[in-house]
């Protein structure tokens, strides 16, 4: 039986793809798992048929991987500050902070808000999510941080890869002394490489981040073009921005235009600023129309918008004081 006449069965019968067994109470038809198009009775069936429908299943398969990949997610992979419920800014650095003690990502708006409250009331400094104290010194921190990783927080086990890394790249001679040597150091990447991939597999989306760019330069582990896109693609299916503009950057260097616009596209709505000044490029070579490059600056704007507050504006004036 063709691939093509099993794909127009109706709903109403349907058949095993290679001996043409028809689903029955007592007989249960199995799923192509990557293509969803055709069933099989039996495992020796989805075998003898795989010759005639490993092309269209191949191209099926790339279609449903396309369509999660192009969806517009709903939010940044940061999501919003468990407090003030604003979307939290996606150039973080310097404007959230995470809370050792919980692993949530607090915008600084409330920090400073919760900071000012207690310092006018004398009261002890906590966490503004959970009350928590603040820890008094990296070993306190890093205590806490390891209660949470036992706890299979994905955002702390991505954060202890991220302290493991810092350490290495530091370059400092006296660092390396201090920590073991060259040694010391490839284990450290051994250690930060499956910490990223439990968190990755717990769906942390900076963990596929982390370890695309491992195997995009050979860092602790071989250098894998196949592996760092698949975690690009993964990240940027959880909301990532950055690794969206990555993906786009990649598809219009492969000469990709339209998948690569697409991407660009998606990460300027989610408010990344280097992905408008891409798409001013593709504006320029003609793969982007006028009304599409209008849309996609309005809506990064809007993106940006989204994330500001009287409360972090103060705060941002009160941290750069």
């Amino acid at each position: 039986m063709s691939t093509d006449s099993v794909e127009a069965e109706t709903a109403a019968v349907i058949c095993c793809a290679s001996c043409g067994t028809a689903q029955v109470d007592d007989v249960k038809l199995k799923k192509c798992d990557a293509c969803d198009l055709v069933h099989y009775c039996s495992d020796n069936c989805k075998q003898e048929h795989l010759p005639h429908h490993k092309a269209r299943c191949k191209e099926r398969a790339a279609e449903l991987r396309d369509e999660i990949l192009f969806k517009q997610p709903e939010s940044s992979h940061l999501g919003d500050c468990p407090i003030c419920c604003l979307p939290l800014p996606i150039d973080n650095a310097g404007k959230s902070a995470l809370m050792p003690c919980c692993s949530k990502i607090v915008c600084n708006g409330c920090y400073y808000a919760s900071k000012l409250h207690r310092h006018r009331e004398n009261l002890q400094e906590t966490c503004p999510f959970c009350r928590h104290p603040i820890p008094k010194n990296d070993e306190e921190a890093h205590k806490k941080l390891m209660k949470r990783i036992a706890a299979n927080d994905p955002v702390a086990i991505t954060q202890r890869g991220l302290n493991l890394m810092k350490r290495v790249e530091a370059n400092d001679p006296i660092a390396m002394w201090q920590i073991g040597g060259l040694h010391q150091i490839k284990e450290d990447y051994v250690r930060a490489f499956e910490y990223w991939s439990n968190a990755a597999q717990l769906g942390n989306a900076d963990a596929h981040y982390n370890l695309s760019i491992m195997y995009e330069k050979g860092k602790g582990v071989e250098k894998d073009e196949m592996k760092e896109i698949y975690h690009l693609e993964e990240a940027a299916i959880a909301g990532h921005p950055q690794s969206r503009f990555a993906l786009g950057s990649n598809e219009w260097e492969n000469e990709r235009d339209g998948r690569a616009v697409k991407h660009w596209i998606i990460a300027a709505n989610q408010g990344y600023d280097d992905s408008i000044k891409a798409l001013m490029v593709a504006y320029k070579g003609g793969f982007v129309s006028k009304e599409n490059l209008a849309a996609a600056l309005r809506a990064q704007k809007a993106a940006v918008d989204e994330t500001k507050s009287p409360q972090r504006e103060a705060a941002e004036k009160a941290f750069a004081s």
